[in-house]
């Protein structure tokens, strides 16, 4: 795909019905940029993911894809725009996991097309990407969580979307999981995919995004590179402790860890 499909916020409202839980949020995600989206439980990070995602209409300002208002855009058009990876679930029902991949490819079939040898090798292509081809015969209920959340990562590059919306991608996994995961999203950065993500964890920040957004309350309080952005004033305004960021002399990244109490 030669074509990259912008994803941008203007002076966006989101909520449910008529009622607000943000708004004035203004972020334009660039061609292949990664952005993280920082903020406590109730800021509206879901809601605003729902509402990138054209699954709840904008109440105010709007969201543009590739220039556009998204209210102008079919399902099928932002379906091939943008995928989305939720967190890792268990499904209902007993698929491979080249099948779950396969589903992907939904959203470029036409009504009750069924997938063709093509869409097949672009699912199994995805595996190899993620390095889980190993795993395409599995039963998607019988991996681990982290396999779980690669495969959703995979069924969304096999989607051939330009943009992918990530949440909570590392949540629920464990520190091994959590590191593979996340690595791969730094893998698919540097190859050009554009992401937002959201995680509750500022080191993820540091890892792996080029900007961060910083939600408290509804609002985008903050915007800019990591270094600039999660700092323990910001992290202090939005979580309510306080915290140390330090940087480790061997690499230079900065880490963050909560200043907590020695006193007994």
């Amino acid at each position: 795909m030669t074509h990259k499909i912008t994803l941008a916020a203007r002076d966006l409202a989101i909520g449910y019905g008529q009622r607000r839980v943000g708004e004035g949020i203004d972020f334009i995600l660039g061609d292949g940029e990664t952005l993280c989206l920082l903020g406590p439980n109730g800021c509206g990070k879901t809601t605003l993911f729902k509402t990138l995602l054209g699954l709840l209409p904008a109440l105010g300002g709007r969201v543009e894809l590739d220039g556009t208002d998204m209210a102008g855009h079919s399902r099928g058009q932002i379906a091939r725009a943008i995928a989305y990876v939720p967190q890792a679930q268990v499904s209902a029902f007993p698929f491979t996991v080249r099948e779950m991949v396969l589903m992907g490819r939904a959203a470029r079939l036409g009504l009750l097309a069924a997938p063709a040898r093509p869409d097949r090798e672009i699912a199994d292509a995805a595996l190899d990407r993620l390095g889980i081809s190993h795993l395409a015969g599995r039963v998607f209920t019988e991996i681990s969580g982290g396999e779980r959340q690669l495969a959703l990562i995979a069924r969304a590059l096999t989607q051939e979307a330009s943009i992918l919306v990530m949440d909570e991608p590392t949540a629920s996994l464990d520190f091994g999981n959590q590191v593979r995961v996340l690595e791969q999203m730094r893998a698919l950065s540097r190859s050009g995919q554009a992401i937002i993500f959201s995680t509750h964890d500022p080191d993820h920040a540091f890892l792996c995004a080029d900007r961060v957004a910083l939600m408290h309350k509804g609002h985008m309080i903050a915007l800019g590179m990591p270094e600039e952005t999660v700092t323990p004033a910001h992290l202090k305004t939005i979580y309510g402790v306080e915290v140390v960021i330090a940087t480790l002399p061997e690499t230079g990244r900065r880490i963050c860890a909560p200043a907590l109490s020695m006193g007994r």
